[in-house]
């Protein structure tokens, strides 16, 4: 059928406009006599083609005949002879719909298949043997089906692999890399490039001939070439641009006098630095500092125990004036305390998070409609703190700060944990006390005059900020356990912070009431004991070995009803004029609402070299100054957070080592200890004269 047949057939859909009078012979209208059915013919073998498809593989449907597509560009076979369909059941049915395609790139081929969307195309297979069969030409071999040996000849090849964690360097062509002031003209530097390759290149062939498995590392891939050349090209114009056309000229004047021998040698200097460059790039991978050096330092005072604590005089750290870096010397006024109320009224619980500066609402008590504590959802952030990794040897750019926790760049994202809510903390004195009011040291005449106190707190987040959860208060200088409880807090709980307060939600679920006859029993068994926190059969594991977290066993705790109860037991153990030693003492004081006379603070008797706010770590003390190592991980990735009891026992070393240095310089300037007490150089009266330290210049008298 040819095309002005096929169009003018379309005319029959269109009704005559003669109507039904119309008596032209092959009228190309539409007729009502043409849409009665043609008069039965006998039955006959079908030799026609299905309904819908023509001779030699066309379709027709009632827009009129199509096309045949063309697959291929041979010319495609006669159709061979076909038996009739059976008359039950089309083929189609019975063959299974395919499933939609999966979007995959199509095969690169000479002539791919025709994907537009029409009938489908007949395939050789039958769907039951039985059927017509139809030869289709076979589409072209797919991606996967490719030989191993086509596919490594398609690749270009490919530098040694890089070591694990070190990202693939980008293939690079033989021309100078651009820089920002060239220190010579473009062509002078390609000239130079690729002079330096061809010698770079003979001498990597001879190493080829006769090189043993063990210098197999030795020999460069082209591609390591290029960067090889680049790589030193770069550094001699970027180290001396004004003597980079004699240094590059004789670069390439060496190498081209080199023997193999010497470029071997070479070769394994240049390896053996790279292995070590790669072993301080641990520094960026993990942020650990560096390891303790020599056996832990032996502290040696030539003092008894009471005369240490009679010495503790010389070392007091008044805090007066300090009060805009959070040490309390004065209860607030009532005053302030009511304003402070009138504040956080006003604000409604809306707060800044602590960790990601996201605002957020506060609920005490729970809201009322769905019984939230706070508003925000999650807290996505950084638990760790930032830090400048150490530079790798030979290494001269200022390396990027680094978060602790996941060694990411700071600024990379926004964090590596999710929280469950936002938190934050309180530091205003005032609003402090609105919620527990401070309270001074008050007189105990049963406390002993021959030990002081160190103590350690440990906090956790709840709807009123930084509470305190856990206590605990140690003798010094033997270090035996006086106090260890755990404190439940005023408000809810929004985050034990456990990951650095070491209290974790189990410790409190099984944490039994204090008592003073099972702290007196407590006391009396850690009396034999100086260390005071070794796992005896009191001690319980953290969590069943079911979950896996495999922390380490934890001593099963008491529990006090309230901080002020907190407070009171540490109350029983001092006086006014009883040495309270610690670590950041401003944090601990607060939480626990006590201002206190006698501090030494080991943030004020080790300053940092730029005074406040700046202070140094007490672990990175207890390394630096003691060859301790504390606050100790046994997994990276499950910390089991500080124990408040090593952190007090180490600010109590800290305070001895501090007492040795002291008094060997005073020995120097000729201080003396006659009968148990220190006299001054020339007598109890010459120190004053003289202004040496004394105590009674300590204490203002």
């Amino acid at each position: 059928m040819s095309a002005m047949e096929a169009v003018l057939r379309n005319f029959k859909l269109i009704p005559c406009p003669t109507g039904d009078s119309c008596n032209k012979a092959n009228c190309p209208w539409k007729h009502l006599r043409d849409d009665k059915p043609p008069p039965p013919q006998p039955s006959q073998p079908q030799t026609q083609p299905p309904a819908g498809q023509l001779p030699g593989g066309a379709q027709d449907d009632e827009d009129g005949p199509r096309k045949r597509r063309k697959l291929s560009s041979e010319p495609a076979p006669a159709p061979a002879p076909r038996a009739a369909p059976p008359a039950e059941k089309p083929v189609s049915s019975q063959r299974p719909i395919s499933p939609p395609p999966l979007k995959r790139k199509p095969s690169p081929g000479p002539n791919p298949p025709d994907r537009t969307p029409g009938p489908a195309r007949p395939s050789s297979r039958s769907a039951s043997g039985s059927g017509p069969a139809v030869t289709v030409p076979s589409p072209a071999p797919s991606r996967s089906s490719a030989t191993p040996s086509a596919k490594a000849q398609s690749l270009p090849a490919t530098p040694k692999s890089t070591p694990k964690g070190t990202p693939p360097r980008k293939p690079e062509t033989l021309n100078p890399r651009h820089l920002k002031a060239a220190p010579a003209p473009h062509d002078f530097r390609y000239k130079a490039v690729k002079m330096l390759h061809e010698q770079y290149q003979r001498l990597n062939n001879e190493i080829v001939k006769d090189a043993s498995e063990q210098e197999g590392k030795l020999v460069l891939s082209p591609q390591e070439l290029i960067w090889l050349v680049l790589d030193e090209e770069q550094r001699i114009a970027a180290d001396k641009p004004s003597l980079y056309t004699n240094l590059i000229k004789h670069r390439i004047m060496a190498t081209k006098r080199m023997t193999p021998a010497e470029w071997k040698k070479e070769r394994l200097a240049a390896v053996k630095k790279e292995e070590e460059a790669r072993a301080n790039e641990s520094s960026f991978n993990t942020p650990t500092r560096k390891p303790v050096l020599g056996p832990p330092k032996v502290i040696e005072t030539g003092l008894t125990p009471e005369q240490e604590v009679a010495f503790l005089a010389h070392l007091r750290t008044p805090i007066e004036g300090l009060a805009q870096y959070g040490y309390v010397s004065a209860p607030p006024s009532e005053d302030e305390i009511r304003k402070a109320r009138e504040g956080e009224a006003a604000s409604l619980g809306w707060e800044v998070c602590d960790r990601c500066t996201t605002r957020f609402q506060v609920f005490p008590g729970r809201r009322p409609e769905d019984g939230a504590l706070t508003s925000g959802g999650k807290c996505v952030h950084h638990p760790g703190r930032p830090y400048f990794p150490e530079r790798a040897v030979g290494d001269k750019d200022k390396p990027q700060r680094r978060y602790r926790c996941c060694n990411q760049v700071v600024g990379e994202s926004v964090g590596c944990v999710s929280g469950n809510t936002h938190v934050f903390k309180t530091s205003s004195p005032a609003r402090l006390a609105a919620l527990i009011p401070f309270a001074e040291t008050p007189p105990n005449p049963n406390v002993p005059k021959d030990r002081a106190v160190c103590f350690d707190c440990e906090m956790g987040y709840t709807v009123h900020g930084l509470e305190l959860i856990r206590l605990t208060a140690t003798s010094w200088p033997d270090g035996k356990e006086l106090l260890d409880v755990l404190v439940r807090p005023v408000g809810e709980i929004l985050d034990l912070n456990s990951r650095y307060s070491g209290v974790w939600p189990e410790d409190i679920v099984n944490a039994e009431p204090w008592s003073a006859k099972t702290a007196t029993a407590s006391s009396d068994s850690n009396s034999s004991n100086s260390s005071g926190g070794d796992i005896t059969k009191d001690t319980i594991p953290s969590t069943s070995s079911s979950d896996g977290t495999g922390r380490r066993p934890r001593k099963r705790m008491k529990i006090v009803p309230s901080p002020v109860a907190a407070r009171d037991l540490l109350f029983s153990l001092l006086g006014p004029d009883t040495p309270l030693i610690g670590h950041g003492l401003e944090n601990d004081l607060n939480a626990v609402r006590i201002i206190h006379p006698t501090l030494i603070d080991t943030i004020l008797l080790f300053p940092h070299r730029r005074g406040l706010p700046m202070r140094h770590g007490l672990k990175m003390l207890m390394e630096t100054r003691l060859n301790r190592a504390i606050q100790v991980e046994d997994a990276e990735e499950d910390p089991t957070g500080h124990d408040s009891a090593e952190d007090a026992r180490a600010a109590g070393e800290l305070v001895r080592l501090k007492v040795m240095e002291k008094w060997k310089e005073m020995k120097a300037e000729g201080w003396k200890l006659a009968e148990g007490k220190f006299v001054p150089p020339g007598g109890e009266g010459g120190a004053s004269a003289r202004g040496l330290l004394t105590v009674e210049l300590l204490e203002g008298r």
